[in-house]
């Protein structure tokens, strides 16, 4: 999940969890993923893609690994289980029409995460745009898209929006540039009723919205726009996904995270919540 790659099926964060049990268990019978692969009469790359979430967890597959790693019958029942509930596509797949394959992981992660943390140079990140904004940038994304194409997205982009009103909401902290708040997606009145929602879901308690303004200066997160995930499950190390113009980055490896949580931290820094707002309500006026 370290490098740069067209994902094709997203794997659900049980799917994920299941993997990393899966290798932990490998490891803890001091069996090689030859030895595994030899138990499933596979190759090894088999092994290591279901170690890595990458194909769904075939029963057979699943049942055939545990009684090799030397686990019990009802160990075995249960992870099987598991893994059939995993492979059952998530409720975005009945929208796999209207979004890009390498985006349908970022869905699966952003609904499971206990906190997001989010930088956005361009645009209102998409948790928190209004239907006509959203609308306006994905028109502007897919310029030969046809409106129906246009609908499928904005729809999804709304109902991703549903997690911040569940009653387990995840906390998410956004960074936005400046620049976004001038650049004038829509025309006045969609800017006007977009810096309002934004006004609005920064008083909830589990969402910040912080904006850097331009006198902040040159600062280590301008770069392009990232998520940082975090998991209430153990087994999932914190993930960071990066968006490309036709591709998407998904970075674990503890080095990358780390730099780019501590970028965000940073620049948190040159800001403050009072005066975001204060930029907000001042840009709110600029478009009335």
């Amino acid at each position: 999940m370290s490098e740069a790659r067209s994902s094709t099926s997203a794997p659900t964060v049980l799917r994920m969890i299941l993997g990393r049990r899966l290798q932990d268990m490998r490891l803890g019978a001091g069996a090689s993923l030859e030895d595994a692969a030899k138990a499933l009469r596979v190759q090894t790359l088999t092994v290591r893609r279901l170690e890595k979430a990458e194909v769904a967890l075939k029963p057979l597959y699943v049942e055939k690994l545990l009684e090799t790693f030397g686990a019990d019958r009802q160990e075995i029942d249960e992870f099987v289980d598991l893994a059939e509930q995993a492979n059952k596509p998530g409720w975005w797949h009945s929208y796999r029409d209207a979004v890009p394959s390498w985006f349908t992981a970022y869905v699966s992660l952003e609904s499971d995460a206990k906190t997001l943390r989010t930088y956005e140079p361009q645009y209102v990140t998409g948790l928190l745009q209004t239907p006509e904004y959203a609308h306006a940038v994905l028109r502007g994304g897919i310029p030969n898209g046809t409106e129906e194409e246009v609908a499928r997205r904005v729809e999804l982009r709304l109902r991703r929006q549903s997690l911040l009103e569940r009653e387990d909401a995840p906390t998410l902290w956004v960074v936005m540039e400046e620049a976004v708040l001038h650049r004038v997606v829509g025309g006045p009145h969609v800017m006007r009723e977009q810096l309002e929602r934004l006004l609005d879901v920064s008083e909830l308690a589990h969402v910040s919205v912080d904006i850097l303004p331009f006198d902040a200066g040159a600062h280590v997160g301008a770069c392009a726009p990232f998520t940082y995930f975090r998991f209430e499950e153990p087994e999932l190390p914190d993930i960071v996904y990066s968006e490309l113009l036709s591709a998407s980055v998904y970075l674990d490896q503890r080095a990358d995270v780390v730099s780019h949580l501590e970028a965000h931290s940073r620049m948190a820094l040159l800001t403050s919540s009072e005066d975001s707002r204060a930029l907000l309500n001042r840009m709110r006026k600029e478009y009335s």
